[in-house]
């Protein structure tokens, strides 16, 4: 029997010292997580549909960069009614900064707010070595804020109480107080 070698499907892409290869490396693994995040998130319906809508989109924010724009003004208009919609559900869970933690669907939703935010320093690389447009940033910024907000709803959902973090490192500044008319 012939042992196969398959180092060399590998091999060309690895060759490359672009920072393109590492976006669309951090944004599949977005797309990854995002998924994953689906598949914990049937039983909230809500999540679940708009997460199967995000899912092409992070992949459609993979492929803008070396392919053609496929971002739009409407994708990016309709992550921020998405934004908020979850923000008026959770705003007074969100005052404050708050632990990644809760169900294990809130958790993956997390990690996806994560994998966001390294996609969103992969694109600022690439940015160093050619011209982005500037929407690109905007819908990866504004995803990893949707994912947070999807996380904290996902818990309220589930009944899950957030968890401030009080830093040691930073002052923490005491929270406006509502102005009685």
């Amino acid at each position: 029997m012939v042992k196969k070698d398959f180092r060399f499907l590998c091999y060309p892409y690895m060759r490359e010292s672009v920072s393109t290869v590492d976006f669309e490396i951090r944004t599949d693994s977005l797309t990854t997580q995002i998924g994953l995040a689906a598949s914990l998130t049937k039983d909230v319906p809500d999540v679940y549909r708009d997460l199967m809508e995000l899912l092409p989109m992070a992949y459609h924010l993979n492929g803008s960069v070396r392919g053609n724009l496929a971002i739009t003004n409407n994708d990016l208009d309709r992550l921020s009614g998405t934004y908020d919609r979850y923000v008026a559900e959770v705003k007074d869970r969100i005052e404050t900064f708050v632990l990644p933690q809760g169900s294990t669907a809130a958790c993956a939703l997390h990690t996806c707010r994560s994998e966001a935010k390294k996609s969103v320093r992969a694109l600022h690389k690439v940015s160093l070595e050619r011209e982005i447009p500037s929407i690109l940033f905007d819908y990866a910024h504004l995803l990893a804020n949707v994912l947070f907000v999807m996380a904290v709803y996902v818990n309220k959902h589930e009944g899950i109480e957030e968890i401030p973090f009080i830093s040691k490192s930073y002052p923490t500044k005491p929270l406006k107080k509502k102005v009685e008319e």
